[in-house]
């Protein structure tokens, strides 16, 4: 490739990293300014656990699994380190994602509402599921007690390229929830709907960019 159109991926993470700061606050803007706050599971007003819903599942699970798959490209090569600091971030992203289904679960108890009945909810449990065996496989192929050299090789690519569908699957299924909340809420015309709305957008280029790190060389 001509020196000129070289992309390098520590440029690429470097803005997926200042992505991931935009994202965040704009979602702790919409959930304490607009939206009252999050509860940790006990709130005599079911609004704020549901809160807690999109507060877990961006910014724990979506950008902190982006994070985990980025970080062969983001610090110095050791691989034992790498694989340490890449499987810790997966396991916060992992009990995040739970934690926020659980609190959609609770609050739509309380506030006697149905569950399971939208496309976003069939693709959030799809996606969850999908992330904790990749996670549960992962594991012990690859840390304790570890696959043969030979079985590592052969499985790395499907690794890989599951990692990748399921981490774009948990961003469509964002981008799918946003709307919903956006057209329950009727946020038409408002500051509101512009912090939603570019939370939205900014979730996309996360992913991009993610994606493209992912797939450039090192250095």
């Amino acid at each position: 490739m001509p020196r000129g159109f070289q992309v390098r991926a520590a440029s690429v993470t470097i803005v997926a990293n200042l992505l991931f700061i935009a994202i965040t606050t704009l979602m702790l803007l919409w959930l304490l300014h607009f939206r009252e706050g999050v509860a940790f599971f006990s709130s005599s007003n079911p609004a704020k656990i549901f809160n807690l819903h999109p507060l877990l599942m961006v910014i724990g699970f979506i950008l902190v699994g982006g994070q985990a798959m980025m970080i062969y490209k983001s610090v110095p090569k050791k691989r034992r380190s790498v694989k340490v600091v890449h499987l810790l971030l997966h396991l916060v992203a992992l009990v995040a994602g739970v934690l926020g289904i659980t609190a959609v679960f609770k609050s739509k108890k309380e506030a006697h509402l149905p569950d399971m009945y939208t496309l976003h909810s069939w693709l959030g449990i799809s996606t969850i599921c999908l992330f904790g065996l990749q996670y549960i496989m992962g594991f012990f192929s690859y840390f304790f007690p570890g696959a043969e050299m030979s079985t590592r090789a052969s499985l790395m690519p499907w690794h890989r390229f599951m990692g990748m569908t399921i981490f774009l699957l948990a961003v469509a299924t964002a981008e799918t929830g946003l709307v919903q909340y956006f057209q329950f809420l009727h946020l038409f015309r408002s500051q509101e709907a512009l912090i939603v709305n570019s939370t939205a957008l900014l979730l996309f280029l996360y992913a991009l960019f993610v994606a493209f790190s992912v797939t450039l060389p090192r250095k």
